[in-house]
């Protein structure tokens, strides 16, 4: 394990969270830091707590969750994965829901926890790393900070003007890795 893969492992944790940033932005008419720092200090709190917690879960299990681990991730990720796919589906309400705010603490934090399940997973692939799971959480969580802050602004500049629906892309990504896991484990 080494800084970079560590960095690359950041990246993909917090595509989903860039993907919520985005269609955020896309709903609130102009830049506002106070709700632009409490979503992007959210999501960048959960992507570091999560893979801390599937560190120490990994740690205590990891003998009993050697023989099915990739199906809990491939299950995991196939649920959300399908789920995202299936409301990206769904018309884009391009007005958004003035009367409900989508910045609420309680709207965050549920979107915290939903964007870092995969991160929970990944905290299990750090157990031979122990040295590394400190310096992962740093870095896993600035990154999701970083890329849930610029989201939030290209949805709120770009989003209106271009109506890709980011939510089927996370979809076929989560579903993509969820399987990409499983055959890893299966045939190789």
């Amino acid at each position: 394990m080494d800084i970079f893969s560590i960095i690359i492992i950041g990246i993909g944790l917090a595509m989903d969270c860039f993907a919520v940033s985005i269609s955020k932005g896309i709903c609130v008419p102009k830049f506002h830091f106070g709700n632009t720092f409490r979503m992007a200090f959210l999501f960048g709190l959960f992507q570091s707590i999560m893979p801390l917690i599937g560190y120490f879960a990994g740690k205590a299990f990891i003998r009993e969750m050697n023989s099915y681990d990739h199906w809990i991730a491939f299950g995991l990720l196939g649920v959300i994965g399908s789920k995202m796919l299936i409301e990206g589906l769904k018309p884009i309400n391009t007005d958004c829901d003035i009367v409900q705010n989508p910045f609420k603490w309680r709207t965050l934090f549920t979107l915290a926890i939903a964007t870092s399940i995969d991160a929970l997973a990944t905290g299990v692939i750090f157990v031979p790393y122990p040295a590394f799971i400190w310096i992962a959480i740093l870095i896993i969580g600035s990154i999701s900070f970083i890329f849930s802050f610029v989201g939030m602004g290209i949805g709120i500049h770009f989003g209106k003007r271009f109506h890709f629906n980011v939510e089927i892309l996370g979809g076929i990504i989560l579903i993509g890795i969820g399987l990409k896991i499983l055959i890893e484990h299966l045939y190789f």
